[in-house]
């Protein structure tokens, strides 16, 4: 017997343990490519081997499908009696059973099952989730198709969307996964004989799911998810076993770059040596103090390489540190890599001679890490223009001598005091405060006049750079070789703040944007929000161009934003091929604006273009890479808008295909009844009138009239339900009595209630009601011809009309089997049939058209259960006013 549908009461809390929660159990999962490659089976197997040595495991939930050796395993373990739902031979997992019992394992088959409704949680996952919450360690089953990131993965692959996903911080939080692995055509031998139930997609099988292809894009999927998650446990392991040295256990290469041309060469070679291994690669840049002083040129070739290294599929990365050799090998160590590649120019000349290079340090340091050098002859280097050099800001220099100054007069008042050495640290400050103030030019030169100012106004003999102590020497070199360690330190921190501050600049950039995308699916709110920010933040006129039915349009633009000529044709041009153009470019360089695409992984879903101010000097470096960051995360976000859509097309495409065949299945079945019946009694009649007498005659005749009243009734339904539908039906009102209205409800019914015992209950001093009376007569007939499908031969039918405040309700009510409560919310659902009773007939359309046509009064239409047995469907009008009956008269 089906328990009732009671919300279950959560687990008495009282009985845990006071001293604080339990620690977090453990979950295994059992992961396969498909249903049958034997998951089932191998989780029940590890679990009797676990009872074998102690541990106290129970079946939360199994699906056997009828398999014996599978219910040989279920019948050596204990069973917690699942939750019997009624059309659910498996039931569902009783959670609160469990929780009971405490057991230290137990098994929950199917993962990403939708548990039955009247369960405490939706999803079967969330049942496992509060399971281990609890300290119950878990094994539980799972298809790699029903993982949430794969979603579209597998659509693509087998043109099957999975509705039953389950997230994928699960598989992050997982404790171990035992891969399950079948060949395909292994599986497929068994799909033949029988042996695996066919997934159900949409609620439908689907044998042509086990297809070669398929299993084995699908086996491939579980086997790199298996992978991945060894790979993390194996980077764990290290972690926290202190373990800094790389494991070959699978090749993973880095390339280093530079701002030098070889780079773009290493990127290639890099790209070749990982597609030979089928590796994973990455591509460094280490972000040093001294790569701040870079030159544009520098910076732009950096972005150049970072962004072909992107284009070949390798992962990019920006490393801050001190030490280049030091930074690469960290990070090579910390990501498990096997290989490294770096460059070295030929003839580098003097520098590489007195120290030892980039390359020759990781080569030292690299220890398990192999090292491969390429390398390349050396740049000529380019005979430029003299140039004055750059002078620091003489305000800078003037307040660091100013402050030499002052100290210097503040010694002459003390330096009878104290001891003149002393001083010293006094003047060490001011090359400090130079230091971190303006910088290392102004602190150089406050440390060279600092050593005169001290050795001309204080050290004896004064007013003379004489010393008479030859100790004073010294005091001069370590006040001097101070302050310049003090000015290169102070100076680079300061480069590093600022570096950090640039970085945090376009962090907060980036992650405002991103935060507006994330609110909302609105394309129009999503492009706007793009130019908004980026029209901001580099003060620029920006537009931005998408695809639509005749080409590609202006979708919109900034405030300011000024058109020319031939931006539609820049845009269509990079759009096409995916690589920008226009101004500062060399591809349509003669357009003012440069022109950007909205490009993806996937595809390219829209164009921008940017305009600077003339005054405004062109984007740096840095700039250039926030600016394709921000168009990074604009397009993700369009191509999502756009997949969402898609995604809502499918939807109504395979609703409207859903909606066409049970439209063709009902059709075809409730017209053909009544067509046969016409056929079998006309042909009767027709071919054997003279061995037929007068009242056999007459049964045909009634037989072929009802099964045509049958046909029109039914023909008459699906035209309504199309006027409805494609809002045609127009109303006619007038105002109606509510006798009358019963009065020709019944009539147009006589035929049908000829054998039946109609109760009416009208009484005469009811309000008129404003309806179009054919309408919704019309809707009354389908209530009782629903009331008589549904209700014994010999039980009446009662009809009754009452005042309820503004409203005027007539009841239908039937003594049938009533209606269940899953059937309440889609009794009035097109095409919707209660399948509680075989023998009853019909195209699902009546209650569907009552609705309509009520709701087209202003008025309701609902259904219940009656107290002894039945169902009642009440119809709710709006009573006419006396005003607008008066108004009404003819």
């Amino acid at each position: 017997m089906a328990h009732d549908a009671v919300q279950p009461q959560p687990h008495d809390q009282s009985e845990q343990p006071q001293t604080g929660h339990p620690a977090r159990g453990k979950l295994k999962i059992f992961l396969g490519y498909a249903a049958g490659v034997g998951k089932t089976y191998a989780m029940l197997d590890a679990a009797r081997l676990r009872q074998d040595e102690g541990v106290d495991v129970v079946i939360g939930q199994v699906e056997t499908h009828g398999r014996a050796e599978v219910e040989a395993l279920t019948r050596s373990l204990e069973m917690i009696a699942p939750r019997t739902i009624e059309g659910d031979d498996a039931g569902e997992l009783d959670l609160d059973a469990v929780l009971a019992r405490r057991p230290q394992l137990v098994l929950v088959d199917n993962l990403a099952h939708t548990n039955a409704p009247g369960s405490r949680h939706t999803r079967r996952f969330q049942d496992i989730e509060e399971l281990l919450s609890a300290g119950i360690d878990v094994y539980t089953t799972l298809n790699i198709q029903h993982l949430e990131s794969l979603n579209d993965v597998v659509a693509q692959i087998t043109g099957l969307t999975v509705r039953e996903t389950v997230p994928d911080r699960l598989m992050d939080d997982v404790d171990s996964i035992e891969l399950i692995d079948l060949p395909p055509d292994e599986l497929i031998r068994r799909v033949r004989e029988g042996k695996v139930a066919l997934p159900a997609f949409n609620g439908q099988s689907v044998p042509g799911f086990f297809r070669p292809g398929n299993l084995t894009a699908l086996r491939e999927l579980a086997l790199r998810r298996a992978a991945a998650q060894v790979d993390d446990e194996m980077r764990a392991y290290k972690k926290a076993h202190a373990i800094f040295y790389s494991w070959a256990a699978t090749d993973r290469l880095l390339v280093c770059i530079s701002a030098n041309p070889l780079s773009e060469r290493l990127v290639r070679a890099g790209r070749r040596l990982a597609e030979q291994a089928n590796a994973e690669w990455f591509v460094v840049y280490v972000e040093t103090p001294r790569t701040a002083h870079l030159s544009d040129t520098e910076r732009d070739r950096i972005a150049r390489t970072l962004r072909l290294a992107e284009e070949l599929g390798a992962s990019t990365v920006i490393v801050p540190g001190q030490s280049v050799a030091d930074s690469i090998l960290q990070y090579a160590r910390a990501h498990n890599v096997t290989k490294i590649i770096v460059g070295k120019s030929l003839g580098a000349g003097w520098r590489d001679a007195l120290r030892r290079s980039v390359v020759e340090r990781i080569i030292q340091h690299s220890d398990e890490i192999d090292v491969f050098v390429i390398s390349a002859p050396a740049a000529p280097i380019p005979r430029l223009p003299y140039l004055p050099p750059r002078l620091p800001d003489l305000r800078h220099a003037l307040y660091s001598a100013g402050l030499v100054a002052l100290v210097t007069l503040f010694g002459q008042f003390v330096h009878r005091i104290i001891e003149p050495t002393n001083l010293v640290m006094v003047y060490l400050l001011v090359v400090v405060i130079a230091a971190t103030r303006w910088g290392r030019g102004p602190s150089l030169l406050a440390a060279g006049l600092s050593v005169l100012a001290f050795d001309f106004f204080i050290v004896p003999p004064r007013l003379t750079l004489a010393v008479s102590d030859a100790q004073y020497l010294l005091t001069f070199v370590g006040l001097f070789g101070t302050g310049m360690v003090i000015s290169t330190l102070a100076a680079r921190e300061r480069e590093q703040m600022e570096a950090a501050q640039r970085r945090e600049t376009y962090t907060a950039a980036l992650y405002a944007l991103s935060r507006d995308l994330a609110t909302t699916i609105d394309l129009g709110v999503i492009v706007e929000a793009a130019i908004k920010h980026v029209s901001d933040l580099f003060n620029c006129e920006v537009a931005i161009f998408l695809p639509g039915d005749e080409g590609l349009v202006l979708a919109t633009h900034s405030p300011d934003f000024t058109d020319e000529p031939q931006s539609g044709a820049v845009a269509a041009w990079v759009f096409q091929r995916g690589q920008m153009a226009g101004h500062g470019t060399e591809t349509l360089n003669t357009a003012r604006a440069r022109y950007l695409p909205l490009k993806t992984a996937q595809s390219t879903s829209g164009v921008v273009s940017v305009r600077l101010n003339e005054a405004d000097p062109p984007l740096n470096p840095d700039q250039e890479r926030l600016l394709q960051a921000l168009l990074s995360q604009a397009a993700l976000a369009i191509e999502a808008t756009q997949l969402a859509q898609n995604a809502r097309q499918a939807q109504l495409l395979r609703e409207t295909e859903k909606l066409q065949t049970a439209l063709l299945n009902s059709v075809s079945h409730n017209l053909r009844t009544p067509l046969v019946s016409i056929t079998g009694a006309l042909s009767s009649l027709r071919d054997d009138a003279g061995f037929l007498d007068e009242t056999a005659q007459r049964e045909l005749l009634d037989t072929a009239w009802e099964e045509a009243e049958r046909l029109n009734h039914l023909v008459g339904n699906l035209l309504n339900m199309t006027r409805l539908e494609a809002g045609a039906m127009r109303l006619g009102t007038t105002l109606c009595d509510v006798q009358d209205l019963v009065g020709v409800t019944l009539a147009q019914m006589s035929n049908r209630l000829r054998h039946r015992t109609v109760n009416v209950d009208v009484p005469g001093s009811l309000p008129p009601i404003s309806i179009d009376l054919v309408l919704v007569a019309q809707a009354l007939v389908n209530l009782v011809d629903n009331a008589i499908k549904y209700s014994p031969p010999d039980a009446p039918i009662e009809i009754r009309a009452y005042e309820a405040g503004p409203d005027v309700r007539i009841d239908v009510s039937d003594h049938g089997p009533g209606i269940l409560p899953a059937d309440l919310k889609h009794i009035f659902d097109k095409f919707y049939r209660v399948q509680r009773l075989s023998d009853v007939t019909g195209s699902g359309l009546g209650l569907s058209i009552s609705q309509g046509i009520v709701e087209l009064h202003n008025g309701r239409i609902w259904a219940t259960n009656r107290e002894n047995g039945g169902a009642r469907f009440t119809i709710a009008l709006p009573a006419a006013s006396i005003h607008s009956s008066q108004e009404n008269q003819p």
